[in-house]
């Protein structure tokens, strides 16, 4: 059985890596020519500045007054400038964010093995192609763009990004003050000044405190509004500054923008709007002034809210904003850049726009043939299917008519057709990047069914009576066979090796052929289960399949509707009444009750983190304190002689709830004050969680104190990692998964099992000895149940499918300071925590019911894998990016819980069965 769970391990790793090779491949490619536009350009230097984290509706607002929170920004819109809305795309994060504007593609998804830090294949971008950059700011945005001698970066230290700082305006304010010395130090400095004298040069200002302000305070604070003031001050400054350098020479061109917004509760990644839409403006040289029009058509009721309606506004993609730089300076567009020129932002002649929409079509163009070819190179010619809508003939024909109506001075016509060539480039780019797409999941989904066909063969010869009543002689498998499969598997690694296709490529059309093999191996208990099915009664059959139908599609269901859940748990507390628990154990069937209905709220409650509230988090405190001390007496009570040292232990985990409760109150109030977070705080906090995984281990097996003992220590960390309502959800999971344990022992004794142990005699550590018996069709509802508590602990504070539904603040108790990967550990740990707590329930559950942990296991895998099959037919490549990125999270979390159930049902053997002893203690002895 160890060999198989390795092997199952390894099967859906590779089924989870598949996701990544289908859908997470860089679309970028290499090997083209440069492109830029043959005539003067209009600016000769650009200066950019990106507020990150700043929402569209958060600048352009006015108060009641009628005065704008960013006053200077708001006179370029009315006087000197264009104006509109960006259009990010999810994850809308910083550096995919940064990526989009200055290199114009939108972020290589396989970046997020990297965390977004690095990018895994290299790039061109607008500083790339610029003679010189200066850029201030984050090192973790400017050092994405550092390549190369030209480019000259001034950042400071990671350490000042802290959102427990008493003011975080500061790293704007360092920004700008910078940039100031640098003029002043230029006009010193023979060398420097011919170089910011020359043409085609770039000045990168990345302003961080407005993100920060928004994670700390929340976009709609004042910390947030009055860094948004003086952003827009420090702007106007810099203007000034740079204007009278040049002397008023005209050709400057400016451009403001910002990454990504970010939602009410400050976190950002998704697609909401609040996130997705950012401000640009822009205006300087080549630039058209502002447009005063009658009316203006758009989706949403933003401009009469801003009172910017009869001033043209002009919306883009975030990635257009790269070409529009290109142009403006003169340089070539960055090779792998998709975006589309804004035309109509440039104030220049219709030619001029005209080329520039030309060089564009070709820069696009190029990647497209780059990327044909290569596909070209490694498919046998008789499969090779071309993009029957850009063929080459065409390319020809079109290019020819966007030059000859260029020359004939048609230029509204030249750039509607280089508009068509950039629009079929694209669809043709995303034909060639998804041509293996279908060809992969084909051999991804055999694998996966015969992966789940396999795994039911198992629990049904080793598990259940069906295999045992029938009479049967071991056959060994025929020699065809494994030569017949042997001979698939050869035949497909050669049509592999001639397409010269990546060794992954061999992994996932190879692994379902052993595993068809294995299946099929089996044909006795296949005979057997057919057999069976035949003698059972065809209503029950319909009934049960309905039934299991039904149960999957609605956790399905849940994680697209969370409501899904509170639905599932109504009809969980109807149980004891369509069976004959309710006239057996009333009270029993009451408290399952109750708890089912408080359980079912949590999922109806908003997102954590929309509405913190920390006397909620003290509540939940109290409560774990209050349960405590009601276990006291059964402590004092105890006959084992050790009860000192279970006293003890019990107090010490009080003592660490009490901590908790006080550490998260004083950081709160801390933060409020802006201190920072306190040091002794941070210490504590990790020291809490450190001994949260020790604590239980030195409590006593048997079944509930030790299941308590876990609790109380996994509620210690759980509260420092709380906000609000979230810290109540796993007392109240805890107490529903006890009352489950004597539901079904309950229901075992209904059965007619002969010989039911009581809960308090069991132990944890005399799991060996305990008589074990086969699977009946009682038990695919003991799986459903764990599997549907897995995902209730999963969403039932939460969508864990969008990232913006974390919370930053639910790890400020153990750091403050921007640290994505220990900010997401912490995170992680938390969604992890009622997991774990299920799973112990599991532990004790197999116990109750007298079942091998072997069978209930392999019977939540098999419903893992069809939800996950589930999700595998639900991924999208088209719609808004954010059904797109949803249905991916979706496929990736059920691969994950796969995976993570074995390693957490390993951690929960771990907690319960495992016991520490103290040096110079005696063992302890049951009597």
């Amino acid at each position: 059985m160890l060999l198989f769970f390795i092997v199952g391990l390894l099967v859906h790793f590779v089924f989870f890596a598949s996701i990544f090779d289908i859908y997470f491949t860089s679309p970028l490619v290499h090997g083209m020519a440069p492109q830029f536009t043959p005539l003067p350009a209009p600016a000769r230097r650009l200066v950019l500045f990106v507020a990150d984290g700043l929402r569209a509706d958060a600048l352009y607002q006015i108060d009641e007054n009628r005065n704008s929170r960013a006053p200077f920004i708001r006179n370029i819109i009315m006087h000197e400038g264009s104006w509109g809305i960006s259009h990010t795309r999810v994850p809308t994060e910083s550096r995919p964010g940064h990526v989009a504007l200055i290199a114009g593609f939108y972020e290589d998804v396989s970046a997020v093995a990297k965390g977004w830090k690095e990018n895994p294949v290299e790039f061109d971008s607008l500083i790339n192609e610029s003679k010189y950059t200066w850029s201030w700011g984050s090192p973790d945005i400017v050092n994405i763009f550092a390549k190369g001698n030209h480019v000259f970066i001034h950042s400071y230290d990671a350490d000042n990004e802290d959102f427990g700082a008493q003011d975080v305006t500061k790293l704007d304010t360092w920004v700008f003050d910078r940039v100031k010395e640098f003029f002043h130090a230029a006009r010193n400095n023979q060398t420097l000044f011919s170089k910011l004298n020359e043409e085609k040069i770039v000045f990168f200002l990345h302003l961080l405190g407005i993100d920060t302000n928004g994670h700390a305070h929340r976009p709609t604070s004042r910390e947030y509004e009055d860094n948004i003031k003086i952003v827009d001050e420090g702007i106007k400054e810099i203007v000034a500054l740079m204007k009278e350098f040049y002397g008023n020479d005209e050709k400057t061109a400016f451009v403001f923008t910002s990454d990504h917004g970010m939602t009410d509760w400050g976190s950002h990644g998704a697609g909401h709007p609040s996130e997705t839409y950012t401000p640009f403006v822009t205006w300087g040289a080549g630039i058209k002034y502002p447009q005063k029009v009658p009316s203006q058509q758009f989706d949403d009721a933003y401009l009469k809210e801003w009172k910017l309606e009869y001033w043209k506004r002009q919306d883009i993609n975030q990635a257009d904003i790269a070409p529009l730089m290109a142009s403006l300076i003169g340089v070539p567009f960055p090779l792998n850049s998709v975006g589309i020129l804004p035309v109509d932002y440039l104030n220049n002649t219709d030619v001029f726009k005209a080329e520039s929409m030309f060089t564009n079509a070709k820069q696009i163009l190029e990647q497209f043939k780059v990327k044909m070819t290569q596909k070209k190179e490694v498919t046998l010619p008789f499969l090779f299917t071309p993009f029957k809508l850009l063929s080459d003939s065409k390319q020809l024909d079109i290019l020819r008519k966007a030059r000859s109506y260029i020359r004939q001075g048609k230029y509204d016509e030249a750039v509607f057709l280089c508009k068509k060539l950039i629009h079929l480039s694209l669809k043709g780019l995303s034909y060639y990047h998804t041509y293996d797409r279908f060809f992969l999941g084909i051999s991804v989904l055999l694998g996966f069914v015969g992966w789940a066909s396999y795994t039911s063969l198992l629990i049904i010869k080793f598990h259940s009576s069906i295999s045992r009543s029938v009479s049967k002689e071991v056959k060994k498998p025929s020699h065809l066979l494994l030569c017949s499969f042997v001979a698939i598997g050869i035949l497909m690694a050669f049509f592999l090796l001639i397409q010269a296709c990546p060794w992954t490529y061999y992994v996932y059309c190879l692994l379902p052929v052993p595993i068809w093999y294995a299946v099929l191996r089996e044909y006795q208990v296949i005979q057997d289960l057919v057999t069976s099915l035949l003698t059972f009664p065809p209503s029950h059959f319909v009934g049960y399949l309905l039934s299991c139908t039904l149960g999957i599609e609605v956790l399905v269901l849940s994680f697209f509707y969370r409501y899904m859940l509170t639905a599932g748990l109504i009809v969980f507390a109807c149980w004891p009444f369509i069976t004959q628990l309710w006239t057996r154990a009333k009270s029993i069937s009451l408290s399952w009750i109750l708890f089912c209905l408080l359980l079912a709220v949590f999922p109806m409650m908003p997102v954590v983190g929309r509405n913190p509230d920390i006397f909620l988090v003290m509540g939940a405190g109290l409560l774990v304190l209050l349960m405590s001390l009601f276990v006291v007496p059964s402590l004092i009570k105890g006959k084992d002689g050790f009860v000192n040292d279970k006293l003890f232990l019990h107090l010490l985990q009080m003592l660490g709830t009490v901590l908790s409760m006080y550490i998260v109150y004083s950081t709160h109030n801390s933060l409020l004050k802006k201190q920072g977070l306190p040091l002794i705080n941070q210490i504590v906090s990790w020291i809490i969680l450190g001994s949260s995984f020790i604590v239980p281990l030195l409590s006593p097996r048997s079944l509930f104190e030790r299941l308590f003992s876990i609790l109380v220590s996994s509620m210690s960390t759980y509260l420092l990692l709380s906000t609000g309502y979230e810290a109540l959800f796993p007392l109240v999971l805890s107490c529903l998964m006890f009352v489950w344990m004597l539901m079904e022992q309950e229901t075992l004794q209904l059965s007619g099992v002969s010989y039911v142990q009581k809960v308090t005699s069991i132990h944890f550590c005399n799991a060996d000895t305990t008589p074990f018996r086969q699977l009946c069709l009682d038990d695919i509802r003991r799986a459903f149940f764990l599997v549907f508590f897995l995902v209730t602990a999963f969403f039932g504070t939460g969508n864990i499918a969008s990232i913006n539904s974390f919370d930053l603040a639910s790890v400020y108790c153990f750091l403050t300071i921007f640290n994505p990967f220990v900010m997401g550990a912490l995170v992680l740990w938390k969604i992890f925590i009622p997991f774990v707590l299920v799973m112990c329930a599991f532990e004790a559950i197999q116990l109750t019911a007298q079942l091998s942990s072997k069978s209930l296991f392999l019977m939540v895998l098999v419903i893992s894998d069809i939800m996950a099959l589930h999700f595998f037919f639900l991924v999208k490549d088209y719609g808004s990016w954010l059904d797109i990125g949803t249905s991916i999270s979706h496929y990736v979390i059920v691969m994950c819980m796969t995976i993570v159930l074995v390693f957490l049902n390993g951690l929960a053997q771990l907690l319960t069965t495992k016991k520490l002893r103290l040096c110079g203690k005696p063992k302890s002895h049951l009597i």
